[in-house]
């Protein structure tokens, strides 16, 4: 089968949005085997979406839209799919009742409510992350127009619990996918280490980005589930091989839920001290259900006098080495630690950026330490080339003290292949 996507969005076409739904979506028709020939963008516009959509049936089997499956004015792409595919709209009343319940005691208008409309005889797809559900139609000469919403969060969701699932019916087979979560090692070396296991057609690996990490994902096609498993397995099998220490989990949703349960695991707890990533680290292991078994407390110790005050770093360490230092790093693990009372004690401290850095400290170096009650664990982070923006080297920062906690739980080696 062929597929072409279509992006819908005047704001796309401004560059005032990034369109990586396109991405995500040939990513996952390329798992499936489905030929991508053709990617546009078309402004908020029915004239030209009608001739876009004509243009693409007449070309391929499968027509993926993104956008414009919202409540507002502009958000017309259910109504020219309609009008393309000679089917009215049509109510749905489950979608009417999720919408009911997502806004409980508030108003729901008029316009809030033709998200629950779609071409008559449509497969809906259910979006729990937001208010427009999904859907694909049939057209004539048995052609299928699938429609997504445009926001990441709910077409992610979307495409892996209910558009592939829909696909892989229409080809009469059964698909397996595993993720293999990777921390500590970059997409360009992972490509390298893993050479030929990337050459294959069923199964398939592939290595996708992701924020400071990636993942690898396994993929493979049979008559059933359990042998399109059973295929998949080697290959899973032998890139978790390869790879080693820097694989932290298969089929698990972040590094803060493996942190997590592993903690449970062992009964063991972790209290946290930060400086640059202002707390960061501590909401990310909080917003794990489960959290409150392992997490003592998180401090943010920003200013040197907090730092002195509440986890007795030393007036003379901060004048003699600074707060960004090995020491101040260690001191913040060490005494967070002894202060909750708790198996880990993490102390980070840096610069974030884009401001503060000298010749002798840069932006970009931060300190990340992981105190036990027997040693101190400690990485740091230096400047890689251009500057990756604040936010990234917080980002980054708290999942190095996280991978950190998961090695010395598995006894595994601190070395990783960039910083």
């Amino acid at each position: 089968m062929n597929a072409e996507i279509i992006g819908v969005g005047t704001e796309l076409l401004l560059g005032h949005t990034i369109n990586s739904d396109a991405a995500y979506v040939a990513r996952e028709l390329a798992a499936l085997g489905i030929n991508v020939f053709h990617s546009q963008v078309v402004g908020d516009n029915p004239g030209r979406l009608e001739k876009a959509l004509r243009e693409s049936l007449d070309r391929s089997d499968i027509v993926v839209t993104t956008g414009g499956l919202g409540p507002t004015g502009d958000d017309l792409t259910k109504e020219t799919i309609a009008l393309v595919a000679e089917s009215p709209l049509v109510e749905d009343a489950a979608s009417t009742a999720s919408l009911a319940e997502y806004f409980g005691s508030r108003e729901m208008t008029e316009n809030q409510k033709k998200q629950c409309f779609f071409p008559q005889g449509s497969t809906v797809f259910p979006n729990p992350q937001g208010t427009a559900p999904g859907c694909a139609v049939s057209c004539k000469g048995g052609k299928i127009i699938i429609m997504l919403p445009g926001p990441p969060r709910e077409l992610l969701p979307m495409l892996e619990n209910s558009v592939r699932p829909f696909l892989a019916n229409l080809g009469h087979f059964s698909l397996y996918t595993g993720i293999i979560r990777v921390f500590g090692m970059g997409e360009g070396k992972v490509a390298h280490v893993l050479g030929p296991l990337l050459d294959g057609a069923n199964p398939t690996a592939a290595t996708y980005a992701g924020d400071g990490e990636l993942f690898v994902r396994v993929s493979s096609r049979a008559e059933n589930p359990e042998k399109a498993r059973q295929m998949a397995l080697p290959l899973q099998n032998a890139i978790c091989e390869k790879l080693g220490p820097v694989v932290y989990g298969i089929d698990v949703p972040s590094l803060e839920h493996v942190v997590v349960a592993r903690l449970e695991k062992s009964g063991q707890s972790i209290a946290t001290a930060e400086s640059c990533t202002g707390g960061l680290l501590a909401g990310r292991i909080t917003v794990v259900p489960g959290s409150s078994n392992v997490f003592e407390m998180g401090l943010v110790t920003y200013a040197k006098r907090i730092k002195t005050e509440l986890l007795a770093v030393p007036e003379e360490m901060l004048a003699r080495v600074g707060a960004v230092s090995p020491e101040v790093g260690k001191c913040m693990a060490e005494n967070v630690r002894k202060l909750a009372a708790s198996d880990f004690g993490v102390g980070i401290t840096g610069i974030a950026g884009p401001g503060g850095g000298s010749r002798e400290k840069p932006v970009g170096l931060v300190y990340i330490c992981v105190a036990t009650k027997n040693d101190t664990f400690m990485r740091v982070m230096r400047p890689l080339g251009r500057y990756p923006g604040r936010e990234q080297i917080r980002r980054r920062a708290t999942s190095h003290a996280l991978d950190m906690a998961r090695r010395i739980m598995d006894g595994l080696p601190m070395d990783v292949d960039w910083m």
